[in-house]
């Protein structure tokens, strides 16, 4: 039986180069199939995931030997740390090593949000010229508001404040005199979604987080204001966002992470023919050079508790 089970994607090349010898199973469909990943970990001291393998109940107790869980990001509300913990098994996030990716997915769908002129492709191609319609906006002179500052919101900041926009940020987590409110003015988060046009989503999903942006406090954003989630499903209500973009209260949104993880078709139709909205399938952090850096963080962590 495998010492190393991954059961999820990652750079392959990190595997050979790092792992050379070792007793390694390496499925990246392995977390589709639960029964075989449970028989899988039998003898296994080190598991490695991302964010769909849902280390908990029957898969910790599948696993007497285990020592560590990798994770190949940052989140880790798909692994129960408080079990883990109490059995002595390290949890060790790639934290820092995606911060870029997910900043510029932030920029990006910031851009082509405020822009809008993106859409006019169908219809430039058919002959149509749609100027008045796609004129758009842009992010000089706006506001952008960051709800958390941590590493990928501090990345993001330095990017925002390099096109020309004004930063504010809420985090009742980060001292005062933290040298990251260099990058941002320190508002409370009521005075963000008010001041800012544009949202920027960047805190765990927790028991204070969950629901934070329900249909009160979309409702309390700046008409025409844009909302940005790449953090994680469960902050914002799906449904209210909808409903906010079909009014035209909010002037977009662009999502990567969801409530349920994939969509299923009911979840899905909540999103059809909602205008001005981006939807990307939790890879925000995910680019060819971030699984690199990523994946060859996981495994030296994971290394390092298994010389332990």
């Amino acid at each position: 039986m495998a010492d190393i089970v991954i059961s999820e994607f990652m750079d392959e090349a990190a595997i050979r180069e790092l792992l050379p010898g070792r007793d390694v199973l390496y499925d990246a469909k392995l977390v589709d199939h639960p029964a075989d990943l449970i028989a899988a970990l039998a003898d296994a001291r080190a598991l490695v995931v991302r964010n769909r393998t849902q280390v908990r109940g029957a898969l910790l107790e599948a696993a007497p030997k285990l020592r560590v869980v990798g994770r190949l990001g940052v989140g880790l509300d798909n692994i129960d740390v408080e079990t883990c913990k109490a059995r002595g098994i390290a949890v060790c996030p790639a934290t820092g090593a995606n911060d870029v990716a997910v900043a510029e997915w932030a920029i990006t769908a910031m851009l082509v949000l405020l822009r809008g002129a993106w859409s006019a492709t169908p219809q430039v191609i058919a002959g149509a010229w749609p100027r008045m319609s796609t004129i758009g906006r842009e992010a000089s002179g706006k506001t952008l508001g960051l709800v958390g500052l941590g590493g990928i919101a501090r990345e993001t900041a330095t990017r925002a404040a390099a096109l020309g926009l004004r930063i504010c940020a809420a985090d009742p987590l980060l001292p005062a005199d933290h040298p990251a409110w260099k990058l941002a003015e320190r508002v409370t988060l009521d005075e963000l979604v008010q001041r800012s046009d544009v949202v920027s989503l960047h805190v765990p999903l927790t028991d204070e987080t969950r629901g934070l942006f329900d249909a009160a406090r979309i409702a309390a954003m700046r008409r025409g204001s844009i909302l940005l989630n790449a953090a994680r499903g469960g902050v914002v209500d799906e449904a209210a966002l909808a409903a906010a973009l079909r009014s035209g209260h909010l002037g977009g949104a662009a999502l990567d992470v969801f409530a349920q993880e994939p969509l299923d078709a009911a979840q899905g139709a909540l999103f059809a023919g909602v205008p001005n909205l981006l939807l990307t399938p939790h890879i925000a952090g995910v680019t060819d050079e971030s699984n690199v850096r990523v994946s060859r963080v996981t495994l030296e962590a994971v290394l390092r508790h298994l010389k332990d």
